[in-house]
């Protein structure tokens, strides 16, 4: 059973009398326990998406069409009162930089009782006793004593735990963890997602994962969409993704990971170009001008997403080797 159903979402951004489509007939769906990773470059819609979702996108964004199902009622229905509620209660999420998203000048333990008070109507004693277990769920040694303290007495991966532990407040149903561990070190990196995957599971909530990271995909996620341009150009389980490619932009995503079996003198092979500008028009594929498999066609009409890839000529594992 679904627990998320977007279908058809796209995104307007409006300025200075200029409209452009930022996300386009955005359609996938989130289980009930599944970890869903969004893949792509910086701009390929990952975390616009995201925030649609959250109702949080800012006053020069308007979803244009679409809808966004959460048990059966779509959130874009929801007056904005409603959808404060169904944040924290129902869906959480986790923001790349805690810094930002964390009030500097006030306590931990009031930024964690606020979303426990507001969510479960629990009194204050009740909301802090929670804190303390939550702190002490996401591995916030001394959590009685830290919830006294303030962001910056915590490091970056220590306030990335008090993140989780917001999100967790209200045992929601979905998190989205939009780039959770980018700006921390690898080996942190690996501690924040195994506690996330670990809690998940545990809680049987669902996690969509928005990374760039193709290594975090492979260990944590189901399942995986792959955005370029405002759309979904791929999608499939981890394993397909991995080792069955289709679309050209994913296999150079592919290539430009760095293989335990690969010479460190060999030389990693990026995708040429830069990130299609979702400012700028591109007649046909957007992926075309970074393409090496590139035809006419290609230059001359969008492909159509099938329900697995969005590519006027998938590949096939023979053009892969060759390449």
């Amino acid at each position: 059973m679904n627990l998320l159903e977007i279908e058809t979402l796209t995104v307007l951004h409006r300025a200075d009398g200029v409209e452009t489509k930022l996300v386009h007939d955005l359609s996938y769906s989130v289980a009930a326990g599944e970890t869903l990773a969004i893949v792509g470059e910086s701009g390929s819609g990952k975390s616009l998406s995201a925030l649609a979702i959250m109702g949080l996108l800012s006053p020069d964004l308007q979803i244009v069409s679409g809808s966004i199902r959460m048990d059966g009622t779509d959130m874009l229905d929801l007056t904005p009162e409603q959808m404060r509620k169904k944040r924290g209660r129902d869906v959480s999420m986790v923001f790349q930089e805690p810094m930002t998203s964390l009030n500097p000048v006030r306590t931990i333990g009031s930024q964690i009782t606020e979303s426990i008070e507001e969510n479960l109507g629990l009194s204050k004693s009740d909301a802090r006793a929670r804190a303390i277990s939550l702190l002490d769920q996401v591995g916030v040694a001394d959590a009685e004593r830290r919830l006294r303290q303030y962001p910056h007495h915590f490091s970056g991966g220590m306030r990335q735990r008090v993140m989780i532990a917001i999100a967790l407040a209200a045992t929601p149903k979905l998190i989205i963890a939009d780039e959770p561990t980018t700006a921390l070190d690898v080996t942190i990196q690996a501690q924040i997602l195994d506690m996330m995957a670990e809690i998940c599971r545990a809680q049987k909530t669902s996690l969509i994962l928005i990374t760039h990271n193709l290594g975090i995909v492979a260990r944590y996620a189901n399942r995986v969409n792959v955005m370029y341009g405002g759309r979904i150009v791929e999608t499939g389980t981890a394993a397909e993704i991995y080792y069955t490619p289709h679309h050209p932009y994913t296999h150079g995503l592919l290539r430009s990971v760095p293989q335990l079996t690969q010479s460190r003198k060999e030389p990693l092979q990026p995708i040429m170009g830069n990130p299609a500008d979702p400012f700028t028009k591109i007649a046909g594929c957007r992926f075309h001008p970074r393409c090496q498999f590139a035809q006419d066609r290609c230059r001359r009409e969008m492909p159509q997403f099938d329900g697995k890839t969005a590519c006027h000529f998938p590949l096939v594992s023979e053009t892969r080797e060759a390449s």
